[in-house]
């Protein structure tokens, strides 16, 4: 089965501001790498060998960044600097990039776990008619994904500060759980995405999930941190000084 991998860097960046003031949010150095190499080097530890990266904000720079560098795979430009297409609509616009893929990482340049990606993409309890694969936490946000035991399948949607909830179908105690920024999806999710439309995957994954099976991975017992807000930048620095 062929996996490719899509990194999102196309946001404005403006949780990161004012480190964006300048450049992109892909570009901001954590721990002496750019979180664009980070991710590019996380990726390559599932031994995904071709990764498409999606430009939006300063994205001439990341463009000169990746042209620079050398990577242990191929990776491919998806420009998005006319139009920004959020995530699923980015997804979409880079669609002629995975003709011989089989199934495709999804992976946000903000994120650093030390997941283990190569497990995640070979999940052996993944359900046979599974779509697509979202990791998942318990750890607290505003907004959650509701899942049904045993199984995880993904239910619904609830945001914790207005009590505003999302039914896919009814289950009586969903778990309550906090996406992590990474999924792996089958190629045929690209068929449900509107053409030349920005929509994120929220929306799609819970108007997919009545229909179709959308299955939580959890990944508690790995370390995990979205370093895309400027307040958990921060304190990721002041904590590993």
């Amino acid at each position: 089965m062929k996996t490719s991998a899509m990194i999102f860097t196309a946001g404005l960046g403006t949780r990161l501001y004012p480190l964006t003031a300048i450049k992109p949010k892909a570009l901001v150095v954590y721990q002496e790498k750019t979180l664009l190499e980070q991710a590019i080097l996380k990726v390559l530890e599932a031994e995904i060998t071709h990764i498409v990266v999606n430009v939006h904000h300063f994205g001439e720079q990341i463009i000169e960044f990746i042209n620079q560098h050398h990577f242990d795979a191929t990776i491919e430009i998806s420009d998005e600097r006319e139009k920004l297409m959020d995530t699923a609509g980015g997804l979409k616009f880079a669609e002629h990039f995975f003709t011989h893929s089989d199934q495709i990482l999804l992976y946000n340049v903000d994120v650093i776990t030390n997941m283990d990606l190569n497990r995640f993409c070979r999940n052996t309890t993944r359900h046979v008619s599974t779509i697509a694969t979202l990791a998942v936490r318990h750890r607290q946000t505003s907004r959650y994904l509701l899942f049904e035991e045993p199984e995880l399948r993904l239910c619904g949607w609830e945001n914790a500060n207005t009590n505003e909830r999302i039914v896919c179908y009814d289950v009586e105690k969903p778990s309550h759980l906090a996406f992590s920024g990474i999924h792996l999806v089958n190629k045929k999710i690209l068929e449900f995405i509107p053409k030349n439309e920005k929509i994120s995957f929220t929306p799609l994954y819970l108007e997919l999930a009545k229909d179709h099976f959308i299955q939580g991975y959890l990944h508690d017992e790995d370390s995990w941190m979205d370093v895309g807000r400027i307040t958990n930048y921060e304190l990721q620095i002041i904590n590993n000084k």
